[in-house]
C-alpha cells in the first residue's frame, strides 16, 4: 500500500516547527507533499510563490542531508480537502506543539474525517518548537530592529527574508506595529 500524505498550512514563514514536522513525516510515509495555501484569517506577509520557493530550496537541502521519502512543494487554493482529493492523499499530516493546538486539531480532524473521509496523522513537534510560531515571528520582525533572535525559529535563508520584508515596509509588518501602537494607546 502506498501511503501518500498531504501537509497543509500557509508556512509564513516556514520555521523549523514546519521542517521538523516534514522530516518527521518523511519517516514515516511514502509520499509528502508540502501543500502551500493561503489562510483567509491572516495577513499574508509572503506570496504564495516566495512561500513556495523557500520551502522548495530548504526541502531539497533537507532531502540532501537527511533520508526519507520524496516530498514535492504545491501551492494551492481552496479548501484542503479538495486539495488532498486531487492529489490522491487519504491522510493529512499536522504538526501539534502544544494542548491548544491539540484541541484545534483534533476537531478539525474529526470535521476533515467525516465531511471529506480525510484521516489526519499527528507527530509532535520537538520540545524547542513548543512555542514558535510564524505569527510570533512576524510579530518579532515588525517590531525588533536585530533580528538575531529568529535564527532559533527560522532557517538563514528565511531571516534574510523577514528582513527585506522589513527594510522594504512590508504592509504587514506595518498594520502589526499600527496594531501595537493602538493597544498601547
Amino acid at each position: 500500500m502506498h501511503r501518500h500524505v498531504l501537509y497543509p498550512g500557509s508556512f509564513d514563514p516556514v520555521t523549523f516547527g514546519h521542517l521538523d514536522v516534514i522530516q518527521r513525516g518523511r519517516a514515516l510515509f511514502d509520499e509528502l507533499v508540502v501543500a502551500v495555501g493561503r489562510n483567509p484569517g491572516k495577513d499574508e506577509l509572503f506570496t504564495i510563490e516566495e512561500r513556495v520557493g523557500l520551502l522548495e530550496r530548504l526541502v531539497r537541502e533537507m532531502c540532501r542531508r537527511q533520508r526519507g521519502c520524496p516530498v514535492r512543494v504545491e501551492a494551492f487554493r481552496g479548501l484542503t480537502v479538495d486539495f488532498a482529493r486531487r492529489r490522491g492523499a487519504a491522510v493529512l499530516l499536522r504538526g501539534i506543539r502544544n494542548l491548544s493546538d491539540l484541541q484545534n486539531e483534533v476537531q478539525q480532524a474529526v470535521t476533515n474525517r467525516e465531511v471529506a473521509g480525510l484521516e489526519t496523522a499527528f507527530v509532535v513537534a520537538g520540545q524547542s518548537f513548543a512555542y514558535t510560531s510564524s505569527s510570533l515571528i512576524k510579530q518579532l520582525t515588525a517590531m525588533g530592529r536585530d533580528l538575531k533572535p529568529l535564527r532559533t525559529m527560522v532557517p538563514p535563508v528565511v531571516v534574510a527574508a523577514l528582513r527585506r520584508k522589513r527594510d522594504e515596509q512590508h504592509p504587514a509588518l506595518a498594520r502589526l506595529r499600527e496594531a501595537r501602537d493602538g493597544a498601547r494607546e
